[in-house]
């Protein structure tokens, strides 16, 4: 059975302690922290590129931005989740709950995911993370976290979608033959915002971060436009937001965190090229 590791925060670090650490240091700590192991351990298979991976993952990427590290660890899940890397989902679902993300946090995590990525893939990760509650003795199922009914759910999701896209997705779905982009438009405010963004357990400036992950993971460029409005209105500043995209980096590569990044820096700018 996982044991739970002492939540250690990068918080807790004073400033004359942290100037005489290097990114070795950070790194053997912050892996310490996060998996209860050591790193930097020359064995397995393939000790250079663990040394290269874990130096730059847990010595820099967790050092730059001003996220906490249970935030660090549901945007890691989430993005894992919508690549579908299974196995380091687990990994890494263990290193959440090791540093105080709760069962049902991690759980809205992925249950978030959903109307993004699909139900199969998010079925793949909730099952991977199901796998972690079991191993651990966590008692399954979860409390329920849904609060809308058959008849409140489009008024509870319309409330948040207008708070967040004034206008929704009407433009883009008028038009569609058949008259059947009425029926998106619909599903994306009764299911996405209504069943899902309305759920207890995650607070809606959370869930409008880790949204902006999945589509950055995605390269879903229309959607990472209108989400950073979101982002902004549901009160995550641009310096968090941009953190975010950096600690998603190592998992997606470089071309889709610039391409998001880019994104953020043209509207923040007040422009787009």
């Amino acid at each position: 059975m996982f044991r739970y590791i002492p939540v250690f925060s990068q918080d807790t670090l004073n400033s004359e302690t942290e100037k005489s650490m290097d990114r070795i240091d950070f790194c053997k700590k912050d892996y310490t922290t996060l998996f209860g192991g050591e790193a930097l351990t020359g064995q397995g298979t393939d000790p250079e590129m663990m040394d290269i991976l874990q130096k730059f993952i847990f010595g820099e990427v967790f050092r730059t931005g001003n996220l906490d590290m249970k935030t660090r660890e549901m945007i890691t899940c989430v993005t894992l989740a919508t690549m579908q890397t299974l196995p380091q989902l687990k990994s890494h679902a263990n290193a959440a709950l090791n540093i105080g993300v709760t069962p049902v946090e991690l759980r809205e995590v992925i249950y978030l995911s959903a109307p993004f990525i699909g139900f199969p893939r998010m079925l793949n990760a909730l099952g991977t993370i199901n796998e972690v509650f079991k191993e651990r003795g966590i008692s399954l199922p979860l409390e329920k976290q849904g609060i809308v009914t058959e008849t409140d759910r489009r008024e509870k999701g319309k409330k948040i979608q207008d708070k967040l896209y004034e206008g929704g997705i009407h433009s883009v779905m008028e038009g569609i033959p058949g008259n059947m982009g009425n029926d998106v438009e619909r599903f994306l405010t009764e299911y996405c915002f209504g069943d899902i963004y309305t759920r207890n357990g995650l607070d809606l400036k959370t869930r409008e971060l880790l949204t902006y992950c999945i589509l950055a993971t995605l390269g879903a460029e229309s959607q990472l436009h209108s989400h950073l409005q979101g982002n902004l209105i549901a009160g995550n500043t641009p310096e968090t937001i941009v953190a975010s995209v950096i600690q998603c980096l190592p998992y997606i590569g470089f071309p889709s965190a610039i391409k998001a990044l880019k994104i953020i820096k043209e509207e923040i700018s007040g422009g787009r090229k």
